[in-house]
C-alpha cells in the first residue's frame, strides 16, 4: 500500500461525506466525554472513603477484567447478529447501570458501587468490538478506513482530555450526583445516534435468530480462535494493545500522583477538592498526549503498514522515556511532559494495531478478532493496575511506580522490534 496523509482536513472530509460515520463519531463523542467525567467521580469517591491506592486498583481491574471473560462471547455475539443492535442494547443498559451509582455514597455501599462497574464493563466488552468491527463497514475505502480509526483515536483522546479536565471542575463545583446523571444520559443519546445509522451488515446476512441456547455454544470462539492460527501475520499484530497495557498502571498512578504529589489548590480550595483537579491535571495530561499521538503518527503512516510496523517500535519508545521521565519528576510541568510523551506513544500503538486488524481480517471473523484483542489488553491492564496498587499502599512512591512500568514496557518494545528484524531477514 502506498502512503497517504491522515490529517485534520482528511478527518473533515471523512466527516463532511460520511453520515454513517458521522452518526457513530458524534456517539463516540457524547458517550466518552460522559465515561472521564464519570470516571474522575468513582475515583475521587473511592480515593475519600478509602484512603487506599489498591482501591483504585481493584475500581480499575473490576472495569476492564470482566472484558476478558466476556469478551469472547461478546466477539461471537458481535459476529452473528446485528452490530448495531448490540450496540444499541448496551448502551440502554449502561444508561441505567450508571444512573445507579447516585446510591453510593458510604463505605457501605461499595460493594454495590463495585457490581455496577462489573456490569457497565459488561456491557462495554458487548460494545466496543461492535464499535470497531462496523468501521470498515460504512468506511468505503481502505484509506477512510484509516482516516476512521485515527480520528476515532484523536477523538477518544480528545474526549479523555476534556473529560477529565471539566469532569474534575463539575464535581469538585456541583457535586458527583450531577456527573453520573450526564453519563446516563450521555449513553441514551449515543444509542439514539446508532439507532439512525443506516449501513449493510452482510456477516448476519442469511443467521438464524440468536436463541438463549446459543450464548453456550462456545464453537464460534473456537472457530475464532483457529482462524487465528492460520494467520500468521494477523497473531503479532492482535498482542499490540496487550503491550500498551503495561502501562495500565497509569489508572492508579496518575490519581494518586495527582491527589498526593500535584494537587491544584487555588481560591481557598480544600484539600479534598485541591486533589481532585490535581487528578483531573494528570489524567488531562494523559488525555492529551494520546491526541497528539494519532495526528501526527496517521500524518506520517498513512495506510501504509510497513510504517505502521516502524511506528509501533517508535510509540513503545515513547512511552519508555515518557514513564522514565514521570518517575523522575520534581515539578508539576515535569510530570505532564512524561505523561504526554508516553500517552502519545502510546496513542500510536493503538491506532497502527486497529488499522492493522482491519486490514488483514476477513469480515466475518472481525468481531472475534477484536475481543480477543481486547481480552488480551484487558488480562495485561487487570495486572499492571494490580501491581502498581500493592506498590503503592506496601510504602513505594507513585513516581516509583511510574519507573517500574517504564521499564516493563522495555520488555513490548524489544519484542517488537525482534520481530521486525526477523521479518526484514525472512523478505
Amino acid at each position: 500500500m502506498d502512503a497517504a496523509p491522515v490529517s485534520i482536513p482528511a478527518y473533515y472530509r471523512l466527516v463532511r461525506g460520511n453520515a454513517n460515520f458521522r452518526k457513530l463519531w458524534f456517539a463516540q463523542i457524547i458517550s466518552e466525554i460522559g465515561d472521564w467525567f464519570f470516571t474522575v467521580a468513582v475515583y475521587s469517591l473511592l480515593y475519600e472513603l478509602t484512603g487506599s491506592a489498591k482501591s483504585l486498583a481493584l475500581a480499575f481491574v473490576l472495569g476492564v477484567l470482566p472484558q476478558a471473560v466476556a469478551a469472547p462471547m461478546a466477539g461471537a455475539i458481535n459476529d452473528r447478529i446485528s452490530r448495531k443492535r448490540v450496540m444499541i442494547f448496551a448502551d440502554l443498559c449502561r444508561a441505567v447501570i450508571v444512573i445507579l451509582m447516585v446510591f453510593a455514597r458510604t463505605r457501605e455501599t461499595l460493594p454495590f458501587l463495585y457490581l455496577l462497574i462489573v456490569l457497565e464493563t459488561v456491557m462495554w466488552a458487548l460494545f466496543e468490538p461492535g464499535r470497531s468491527a462496523v468501521i470498515p463497514n460504512i468506511t468505503r475505502s481502505q484509506g477512510e478506513t484509516v482516516t476512521a480509526n485515527g480520528l476515532s483515536s484523536t477523538t477518544w483522546a480528545f474526549n479523555f482530555f476534556f473529560g477529565a479536565a471539566v469532569g474534575g471542575l463539575a464535581a469538585a463545583a456541583f457535586g458527583r450526583d450531577l456527573v453520573f446523571v450526564i453519563n446516563s444520559a450521555s449513553f441514551v443519546v449515543s444509542a439514539l445516534l446508532v439507532r439512525s445509522m443506516t449501513f449493510a451488515e452482510p456477516h448476519a446476512t442469511d443467521k438464524p435468530p440468536l436463541r438463549l441456547r446459543d450464548l453456550f455454544d462456545f464453537r464460534p470462539v473456537m472457530e475464532g480462535f483457529r482462524y487465528l492460527r492460520s494467520h500468521a501475520g494477523i497473531r503479532p499484530v492482535i498482542f499490540l494493545k496487550a503491550g500498551v497495557a503495561v502501562i495500565g498502571s497509569n489508572w492508579v498512578i496518575l490519581p494518586i500522583l495527582g491527589e498526593r504529589d500535584f494537587p491544584v489548590s487555588f481560591a481557598g480550595l480544600d484539600a479534598q477538592r485541591a486533589g481532585m483537579l490535581g487528578m483531573s491535571v494528570m489524567l488531562g495530561s494523559r488525555g492529551l498526549g494520546a491526541l497528539i499521538g494519532p495526528l501526527t503518527g496517521g500524518a506520517w503512516a498513512g495506510k501504509s503498514i510497513p510504517r505502521m510496523k516502524a511506528g509501533v517500535l517508535l510509540g513503545f519508545s515513547l512511552i519508555v522515556s515518557g514513564y522514565l521521565l514521570l518517575g523522575q519528576s520534581e515539578t508539576v510541568w515535569s510530570a505532564v511532559t512524561g505523561i504526554v510523551i508516553a500517552h502519545a506513544g502510546a496513542s500510536m500503538v493503538w491506532v497502527f494495531s486497529s488499522s492493522m486488524l482491519h486490514f488483514l481480517s476477513d469480515d466475518a471473523y472481525r468481531g472475534r478478532i477484536f475481543s480477543t484483542d481486547f481480552m488480551l489488553m484487558t488480562m495485561m491492564l487487570s495486572i499492571s493496575s494490580w501491581t502498581a496498587g500493592e506498590l503503592i499502599d506496601s510504602g513505594r512512591s507513585a513516581q516509583f511506580a511510574a519507573t517500574i512500568t517504564g521499564l516493563a514496557a522495555l520488555l513490548p518494545l524489544s519484542l517488537w522490534a525482534l520481530l521486525l528484524v526477523s521479518q526484514r531477514r525472512s523478505a
